[in-house]
């Protein structure tokens, strides 16, 4: 078994001859806390985190990766994750995939093919065993999105250049991404705004609505089912994301990305209707001076819904952005994000009101017990202004806070 928390046990530039190697990973985290917060949006409310007012205890996560390789160039990697919170308690996959990454060529061009269920390449914060963060326990906004709704069946092709061949330090990758089941991406985004959890929403999953005057009998979203399915496909069409990347060997990486699901926003099938989002991305990951880690993400773009006339009921920009500082030394860490993110609605439905403007501040210490046991403690605040929470009763502006201690145990 691996003891390291990274998820790819067996990222050499060539592995070495193997008939079949298996490689199980995981993560066991538990978690104590308290939210001066309102009701979740797990539980059909509007407050940003995956816990309700109050005190809480809860299994956070139970992640497990198991791996496997044969030959130089076959992979395949399954991941399950777990929660028992006392909101949304399950069990499932989260990502499945199938990979074939070439050995280098003399020039060091080198291909890798991915198929299955899987995250796009956006994350830069995500990069732990079962998707998890080594910095946070509660991912940024914009990670918080992609593990609610942004996944989905598709191949993944990436060439890289590999800088060693050449003499550099420099490496360069282009990713290309064909996918579907993803066509209700955008609606959560839109009817309860960007949020900070660490839940990954199970592949047979579906994810509660706020319920909203526009969607009672006579409004103009009653068609629209209770609760939104994040992996169905609708229209049979095929959305795509490109992504291209700059790694300076030692020092950090550069990546940008254009993703569009490619929705005929026409189509409205057992009340779940076909949202076209499209989004471009910009990241940076660097070494700082001081042994100080800098991890830095922005997103914008735009998401569509509308009835099967065109007309449009859902019609909003978007965008978040984090910067991250890390420091770790000895046994410590010390991580340190700030975020700012809005949603802007341009449309006219009545009694549908999504707009949103926000600002969040996160604060984590880590301490490492033993190599693969660590206890965290981390403090959330999200101050943000949603006219939707009028609908519930609720303050439209409104400061949400959160107090965690955690355990994490990396296999």
């Amino acid at each position: 078994m691996s003891s390291s928390i990274y998820a790819e046990p067996l990222d050499n530039d060539v592995i070495g001859h193997v008939d079949v190697e298996h490689d199980f990973s995981g993560v066991i985290d538990v978690r104590v806390g308290y939210a001066d917060s309102i009701d979740s949006y797990l539980d059909g409310g509007l407050g940003k985190f995956g816990v309700d007012n109050g005190a809480h205890l809860a299994l956070s996560q139970l992640g497990l990766s198991y791996h496997s390789q044969w030959g130089d160039a076959w992979s395949s990697r399954i991941v399950a994750n777990g929660y028992v919170d006392g909101i949304n308690n399950g069990l499932g996959i989260t990502e499945a995939i199938l990979r074939y990454r070439d050995i280098p060529s003399e020039q060091g061009i080198r291909f890798d093919f991915q198929f299955g269920l899987m995250y796009p390449q956006i994350s830069l914060e995500n990069v732990a065993t079962a998707w998890a963060s080594p910095f946070t326990l509660n991912y940024s906004t914009i990670n918080s999105w992609l593990a609610e709704e942004v996944r989905h069946v598709g191949l993944s092709t990436t060439v890289e250049s590999l800088g060693k061949y050449r003499q550099s330090e420099h490496d360069f990758s282009l990713t290309a991404e064909a996918f579907m089941f993803n066509d209700t991406t955008g609606a959560m985004l839109a009817w309860h705004g960007w949020t900070q959890t660490s839940r990954q929403t199970l592949v047979q999953e579906t994810i509660p609505i706020t319920a909203i005057p526009a969607m009672e009998e006579g409004g103009m979203l009653d068609a629209q089912a209770a609760n939104s399915d994040p992996f169905t496909e609708l229209d049979d069409r095929i959305g795509g994301h490109v992504l291209a990347k700059w790694t300076w060997r030692n020092k950090g990486s550069l990546q940008a990305g254009y993703y569009d699901n490619n929705a005929n926003t026409h189509i409205v099938k057992q009340g779940q209707y076909v949202w076209l989002t499209q989004f471009g991305h910009i990241g940076a990951k660097w070494r700082l001076p001081f042994g100080v880690s800098l991890v830095s993400q922005f997103m914008q773009g735009t998401t569509l819904m509308t009835n099967t006339d065109g007309y449009p009921v859902v019609d909003n920009d978007f965008y978040s952005g984090y910067v991250l500082l890390s420091k770790r030394w000895d046994k410590h860490r010390l991580s340190l994000r700030v975020e700012d993110f809005s949603v802007t609605d341009n449309d006219l439905t009545p009694e549908d009101n999504n707009n949103e403007d926000g600002q969040s501040l996160t604060l984590a210490y880590q301490y490492q017990l033993d190599r693969p046991w660590f206890i965290q403690f981390e403090y959330n605040a999200v101050d943000s202004t949603r006219p939707a929470r009028a609908y519930l009763n609720e303050s439209i502006e409104l400061l949400e806070q959160q107090w965690q201690v955690s355990s994490r145990y990396f296999f």
